[in-house]
């Protein structure tokens, strides 16, 4: 399902308020750009009371500075030598299963990123392969939906490593790691990280590793 067009609207609202913030020098600008961040923010509270109230949202909002661009999501497919999916349970989703990762970190490759959150998620280490898919969160059917435009980077992982470290395994982000068949997947997925027609295709991409990269 498509994002809402209000979401749409909302977002967009907060972007030209944030970009014009960063480049406006005229007073009256600022308060014009100021007063839209906090329109959006209250649009957004309107429409979608789980997202928070718009004093909450006014603050996020007001927190970013500079030219609004999308926030990047790596994230791990791992598969083992049977062909299984690495998947962990993800703490802040009641326990619901997705693919190891998260946010991308300044001063790492988007790659470095997808392997230190495997790392970190699951205790296995790994190293990037190949970059299967680039999708935008809103495009695909993420729910819950979020109040920023996201990409997320899907990157095939190979094991380094069959033993987990287990130091690293416990983490305060995840529960458990364990891999699954493609006929295996749970079903109870975090869907606001991980959709089961994404993790469809990366079984795809692992065995034709000649795929090109998937976007949008």
């Amino acid at each position: 399902m498509p994002e809402p067009d209000w979401l749409l609207w909302a977002r967009e609202v907060q972007a030209v308020a944030q970009s014009g913030l960063a480049f406006t020098r005229d007073p009256y600008d600022v308060e014009r750009y100021q007063a839209l961040t906090a329109l959006a923010a209250r649009m957004m509270a309107a429409s979608d009371p789980s997202a928070g109230n718009a004093d909450t949202l006014h603050r996020l909002f007001a927190a970013e500075t500079g030219y609004a661009t999308p926030k990047v999501d790596v994230r791990g497919a791992v598969f083992d030598r049977q062909g299984r999916l690495l998947m962990v349970r993800e703490l802040a989703d009641q326990g619901r299963w997705t693919l190891p990762g998260g946010w991308a970190d300044v001063n790492q490759t988007a790659s470095e990123c997808a392997e230190r959150e495997v790392a970190e998620e699951s205790g296995y280490s790994v190293r990037a392969s190949k970059l299967a898919l680039v999708h935008d969160r809103g495009r695909q059917g993420h729910h819950p939906t979020g109040p920023f435009s996201i990409y997320k980077l899907f990157f095939l992982c190979e094991l380094l490593d069959d033993t987990p470290d287990p130091a690293a395994a416990a983490n305060i982000e995840t529960s458990e790691a364990r891999f699954f068949g493609e006929g295996e997947i749970p079903q109870d997925l975090s869907t606001g990280r991980v959709l089961s027609h994404q993790i469809a295709r990366l079984f795809v991409h692992r065995a034709h590793p000649e795929l090109p990269t998937e976007f949008d």
